[in-house]
């Protein structure tokens, strides 16, 4: 397959179909797939999918670095629902909720949880008396998994019994994993661990089968790798000597926020993780690789060097404290990354060293050229960097998840910033062949399709639009260093497999086909 490739992102979540319940889920990947096929685009770059903590809806806040959130579980698709008659079977008052989240223009988080979770009790409740050619196809799965998923189904099954308080306010012989407590509670919870093995099997089944529907159609599946997990989380609990609860994880003062961000996750104790050869980092890349063909590496500078405030409120510092030992840590862990298979991007966007970015091109590792962004900051004028001279080892795009839409940067954007964009010789000459004489005072349609038609020229192998900046929409995902109920909840306008119906996104289809043709993605 060519390097060079064009792709979307887009929350999983984002993308119900007819059948999902009132999320975009595992079983939606296939038509999305195909309906980047048809748009001539190879990628589907996603947010993370790891279990969410209860009563989050932010991807980056997780209870497990290594499961799938059961929100994904495309709940049709499951053989035990099926059998017990499917929806038909759902009382009138289960019915009606669903259509509610169903419709609803919105993912309604909490909702479609609870209307998942009771379906798929019952299901575990048909299955554990049932097939016992499921039962031994679990019990395989769980033994090939071990090395994840007994922590966490134990973990989770506490958690659920514990009122999902944290785990540092449960019994201290729990919080300190005393092997007699830790028996204990194995025995005294099985079932409700076997359901959250059951979970995970589910999920891993329909994803096995998702993937494969994507790679039939050509299109590879990119996932992203959290920098972190939550404290409240299996993977903190069952390795606590190798994180500071103390201290919380951030990020210095950059364009997203003047004071920084407090993202209240615990430190890595990088001595103590590389004393253990990075075993757990190890971890994580195996399983994303056993997920994925690629991934992103969020939040990669900090994986270099990691910014910590204190919570006793002494002054913040950086971990490793020193330059050298910060590349030495960083290209350690990518190394680890990209050696359990999977091609990794990374996520160099906020305050980054200059350090960090020769790093990553000393690795061929590519980085990210966010239009905006993309400028010659230390010369007169600061002009826009011309999409056609990003390096070939990097990623263009219009934006990520965390910015505002393409139009919307534009609309907010001065006279002096629209100048200057439409000075680029890439921009004008898409412009010129446009018939479009003022690239500056464009209109919507316009602009969005001079500016990604010359991002689509660009010299990055890999090209990755936010799909609302495909359509030219005014949605955003998440606003960074923001607790919002509207954060995280978008959804498409129309179920994902029924794009082929509505005329909007036959144009888009068409239009990011021709793209794609002309300009070798």
């Amino acid at each position: 397959m060519s390097t060079r490739r064009a792709g979307l992102l887009i929350p999983l979540s984002a993308c119900p179909s007819t059948s999902s319940w009132g999320i975009g889920d595992v079983g939606d990947v296939a038509p999305a797939a195909s309906w980047l096929h048809g748009a001539g685009l190879r990628v589907l770059q996603l947010l993370p999918l790891n279990e969410m903590a209860p009563g989050q809806q932010s991807p980056y806040s997780a209870i497990s670095a290594m499961a799938i959130d059961p929100i994904y579980i495309s709940v049709p698709d499951v053989p035990e629902f099926a059998a017990a008659g499917g929806e038909a079977a759902l009382d009138a008052d289960t019915r009606a909720e669903l259509e509610v989240v169903r419709n609803s223009p919105r993912i309604e988080y909490g909702r479609v949880r609870r209307l998942k979770e009771a379906a798929l009790r019952a299901a575990f409740e048909r299955f554990a008396s049932g097939d016992p050619d499921r039962i031994a196809a679990l019990r395989t799965f769980v033994s090939e998994q071990a090395w994840w998923i007994e922590d966490y189904a134990l973990f989770r099954a506490i958690h659920a019994r514990e009122g999902e308080r944290p785990w540092t306010e449960w019994a201290g012989e729990l919080q300190r994993r005393e092997p007699a407590a830790i028996d204990r509670a194995r025995r005294e919870l099985m079932r409700d661990v076997w359901f959250y093995q059951y979970l995970q099997w589910l999920a891993a089944s329909q994803w096995r089968e998702a993937r494969a529907r994507a790679a039939a159609a050509g299109v590879q599946l990119f996932g992203d790798l959290p920098f972190m997990v939550d404290g409240d989380s299996a993977d903190v609990w069952s390795r606590q000597h190798q994180f500071r609860l103390d201290v919380s994880v951030g990020v210095p003062p950059d364009a997203f926020s003047a004071t920084g961000q407090d993202w209240g996750m615990p430190l890595y104790q990088w001595d103590v993780m590389a004393f253990e050869d990075f075993r757990w980092l190890r971890e994580r890349a195996r399983r994303s690789a056993d997920l994925y063909d690629g991934y992103r590496v969020d939040h990669l500078v900090g994986f270099y060097r990691t910014y910590g405030r204190p919570k006793d409120g002494s002054p913040a510092f950086f971990s490793p404290g020193d330059e050298s030992a910060q590349t030495a840590l960083g290209e350690r862990v990518l190394g680890i990354f990209r050696g359990a298979g999977a091609e990794i991007v990374a996520e160099d966007l906020g305050t980054v060293p200059d350090f960090v970015r020769a790093s990553l091109t000393r690795l061929g590792i590519p980085g990210f050229r966010v239009f905006r962004w993309e400028r010659y900051w230390h010369s007169d004028g600061q002009p826009f960097r011309d999409p056609i001279d990003y390096p070939a080892v990097s990623v263009a795009t219009s934006g990520t998840h965390d910015t505002e839409p393409l139009l919307v940067w534009w609309d907010r954007a001065g006279a002096d910033e629209r100048a200057k964009v439409a000075a680029l010789s890439t921009v004008q000459r898409v412009a010129s062949a446009r018939g479009l004489a003022d690239v500056a005072s464009a209109g919507a349609a316009a602009i969005r399709d001079v500016l990604l038609e010359a991002l689509f020229t660009s010299g990055s192998d890999l090209l990755l639009l936010p799909i609302q900046d495909a359509f030219g929409w005014r949605d955003r995902i998440n606003e960074p260093a923001t607790v919002m109920d509207g954060n995280w909840t978008f959804r498409l306008p129309w179920p994902i497999d029924r794009m082929d119906e509505v005329p909007e996104a036959r144009e888009t289809r068409d239009r990011l086909r021709a793209w794609a043709d002309e300009y070798g993605r």
